[in-house]
């Protein structure tokens, strides 16, 4: 008698969304944390050739959204440390990636900017991005993709409130 594992295809791993024993809310929390993993994953091994960690290309893509922001709003963006965002701030600017700059109001703080240098990388990377996109919405209207969008924005909401 054949099992399971023998059935397979070599390289081919089960569907990891057969879960019929499961509730349906517990198959969608399932999914989606698989979904996460395989698009970080993905787009790791994209950028790879870029010499860009994820944590890098987190935090240019922070700190080009939030130009001027300070290295604690910055961390509380990406949901770190202040102390790890610091370290990974002073490694980019050391790579002529960010630049940190006086404030003007307020003399202890220090805002984070991109530097021209960076700007090539961050077109790259959303590119990448983009790419990314269009293969994991293949076959959704925009009507889909807004559905899910207020099903997911709904479903931070709960989880983020503690």
């Amino acid at each position: 008698m054949a099992t399971e594992a023998e059935d397979k295809p070599m390289g081919k791993l089960s569907d990891p969304f057969s879960m019929r024993d499961e509730t349906p809310t517990r198959q969608v929390g399932l999914r989606m944390t698989i979904v996460s993993r395989l698009q970080r994953n993905n787009f790791d091994r994209k950028v790879a050739a870029l010499n860009v960690t994820r944590s890098q290309w987190a935090m240019i893509a922070i700190v080009a959204r939030y130009p001027g922001s300070t290295q604690r709003t910055v961390a509380e963006y990406l949901e770190m440390s202040e102390a790890s965002a610091g370290r990974l701030i002073d490694r980019l600017c050391a790579d002529g990636l960010l630049e940190r700059r006086d404030r003007k109001d307020d003399r202890r703080a220090r805002a984070v900017y991109l530097t021209e240098q960076a700007k090539p990388l961050l077109d790259h990377l959303g590119a990448i991005a983009a790419e990314s996109e269009k293969r994991m919405f293949a076959g959704f209207s925009d009507e889909e993709v807004d559905r899910l969008l207020n099903y997911m924005t709904r479903i931070y909401e709960n989880v983020s409130r503690g």
